[in-house]
């Protein structure tokens, strides 16, 4: 991907959906170091595909890069491609995931879908690829087991 072809820098208009949405990658210039990153994605909103209305969660992403950073403001743009995109907790949580393994090729890759509650019951939803490299440090993902979030 070379620099001109990324969104960062320039005006870009809101993607109508997921699959509209352009991810963009950077070369991680630390690609002979493990090291974790960590994007936290607090209000994040999608639609029930059976009534329309809007589910909300806490996304906590994790991943150890390889070859490939992910550029965030085409992360930011992506994630609120599915205001208007209906789909079930389990579907949003784990296509996010494979997209973002799909695009940069991680050492490890997790994702944590910490969902409000719809009808009485919230849904947790988490989903990895790739090992953990034995001396990197993996924190909490932060999001308290569901009490009244």
């Amino acid at each position: 991907m070379t620099e001109t072809t990324l969104q960062l820098g320039h005006a870009a208009a809101l993607p109508q959906s997921p699959e509209e949405a352009q991810l963009d990658r950077v070369p991680n210039p630390h690609s002979d170091t493990d090291y974790l990153a960590r994007f936290t994605v607090p209000e994040f909103t999608s639609l029930c595909p059976v009534t329309g209305q809007p589910d909300f969660a806490i996304l906590v992403i994790d991943y150890v890069p390889g070859p490939w950073l992910v550029e965030s403001k085409s992360l930011k743009l992506y994630m609120h491609s599915f205001r208007n995109h209906g789909a079930f907790h389990e579907d949003c949580t784990v296509a996010i995931g494979k997209r973002l393994a799909d695009l940069l090729e991680p050492r490890y890759l997790r994702i944590g879908g910490y969902w409000y509650p719809r009808g009485g019951i919230p849904i947790d939803v988490f989903w990895q690829t790739g090992e953990l490299p034995k001396n990197l440090w993996l924190p909490e993902q932060g999001v308290a087991p569901y009490r009244a979030r």
